[in-house]
């Protein structure tokens, strides 16, 4: 008896983890040759970095991360810290469709004349539209630095460098339509009667017999008033 209350813990946890295992999507993430051919302020440049893209599990979604290996494009003057913002587009195909842009930070550093721009981590997040296995490609990259804009446009038709097996999300609005009936029931004390629904109309209610109560005192008195002259 006591071997078997100390197996079972450890049974139950092997399963456990073989039950979080089989649950947990399906990821394939590979390093691809991007071939960028850039369109600069200068005149066009070129550029190959090996670029791999990865995914976090985030809420319903999934939060990606575009990494470039090497540097691309160049400038002919130098760049100071926070000059170059860097974005990119990210083909989502497969099961899905469409694109996905991601973003990253400024340079933290300058970045000399006439060398390699390299570019920072680009993160975003992508929410499943469709179920099943998803691509993920590197597309256009975008610098933007010193009022300039550089587009670099992969030319070898890259690989995807990520593909997910993903469970669609449903939406958080929608419409709709929708018909019903109902019947109601009240009471009165008179065909014409409003129902007193507060303190206003109980006010009101007061008011008027006040009014009341003084033209009737005040006919009373006057009726006095003639009987006392003909005695």
């Amino acid at each position: 008896m006591s071997y078997r209350k100390r197996t079972t813990p450890a049974l139950a946890a092997a399963v456990a983890g073989g039950v979080v295992l089989m649950a947990a999507p399906a990821a394939h993430a590979t390093v691809v040759d991007v071939d960028y051919a850039c369109r600069t302020p200068i005149g066009p440049k070129g550029a190959v970095s090996p670029i791999d893209i990865t995914s976090v599990r985030s809420g319903s979604g999934y939060r990606l991360t575009m990494t470039f290996r090497k540097g691309v494009s160049s400038s002919p003057v130098e760049l100071g810290k926070g000059a170059m913002n860097p974005s990119a587009v990210i083909k989502v195909g497969g099961a899905d469709g469409g694109t996905l842009t991601v973003t990253g930070p400024a340079n933290t550093q300058a970045i000399p004349a006439n060398t390699p721009i390299k570019i920072s981590d680009l993160t975003g997040t992508y929410k499943p539209r469709k179920s099943g296995k998803v691509t993920f490609t590197a597309g256009v990259l975008t610098i933007k630095a010193l009022g300039t804009t550089t587009t670099c446009t992969p030319k070898n038709n890259p690989k995807p460098s990520l593909e997910l097996d993903v469970t669609a999300t449903g939406s958080g609005t929608g419409t709709g339509t929708g018909t019903g009936t109902g019947t109601g029931t009240g009471t009165g004390t008179g065909d014409d009667e409003l129902p007193r629904t507060g303190p206003l109309d109980s006010a009101v209610a007061l008011g008027t017999l006040g009014g009341t109560v003084l033209l009737t005192g005040t006919a009373g008195a006057l009726w006095l008033t003639r009987r006392a002259r003909r005695a």
